[in-house]
Order: structure tokens, then C-alpha cells, then sequence
């Protein structure tokens, strides 16, 4: 590890918030939750500078590529970026789907007693 490895945040860097005066980003706000550092803090930049950066309609829309390079990056290192599972929707919509089962329904017992 070298020193362009480390991130030094001081007071002065991290109270100032998202934006600097100067209208920079301050890579070491802790909003970014440590994103900026790390294996692909570079890509993790890139994609958010172009993104703050962006004068499109829909902005953002120019920053597909490094939003892609920053995904492929992560995805080389699960430990450290987790993804979320499309599982876990699947596992609520099954949840909702015993839960219509197991509860009666209260329009059951007046169809019964017509």
C-alpha cells in the first residue's frame, strides 16, 4: 500500500459537506461512506463527478460508461461491495402470498352464509 492508498479526513475537510465552497467535491465528507477510497475509489470518482458535473437534460444520462466501469469493479470485489439480491423480492412476494393464505378472509364468511 502506498500512500496514495490512505484517505485523510480532518475536521476541516469533513464538516464542510457533500460540496466545498468552491463548488469541488469533498471526497472526504463522510456522507460518501468511504466509496471514494478503496479498490475503486477512482471509478467510484469518476462516476460521480461526471454525474455532479453533468449539464444534460436528464442528468447524469452522459455517465453511463463510468457508472458501468464503477459496477464492473465492484462486482470484482463482493466482500467489500455487497449487492443487493433480487431475492430478497422474491422472498417478501412469497411472505404476502402465505400470509393471503393462512389469513381468513372476512368476505369467505359472508359468501357462505348467503
Amino acid at each position: 500500500m502506498d500512500r496514495n492508498d490512505l484517505c485523510f479526513v480532518t475536521p476541516a475537510t469533513a464538516s464542510k459537506g457533500l460540496i466545498l465552497p468552491n463548488g469541488d467535491i469533498n471526497w472526504n465528507c463522510p456522507c460518501l461512506g468511504g466509496m471514494a477510497s478503496g479498490p475503486c475509489g477512482e471509478q467510484f470518482k469518476s462516476a460521480f463527478s461526471c454525474f455532479h458535473y453533468s449539464k444534460e437534460e436528464i442528468k447524469g444520462s452522459d455517465c453511463v460508461d463510468q457508472f458501468r466501469a464503477m459496477q464492473e469493479c465492484m462486482q470484482k470485489y463482493p466482500d467489500l461491495y455487497p449487492q443487493e439480491n433480487d431475492d430478497d423480492d422474491e422472498d417478501e412476494e412469497d411472505n404476502q402470498s402465505k400470509d393471503l393464505e393462512t389469513t381468513p378472509s372476512a368476505g369467505k364468511e359472508k359468501d357462505g352464509s348467503s
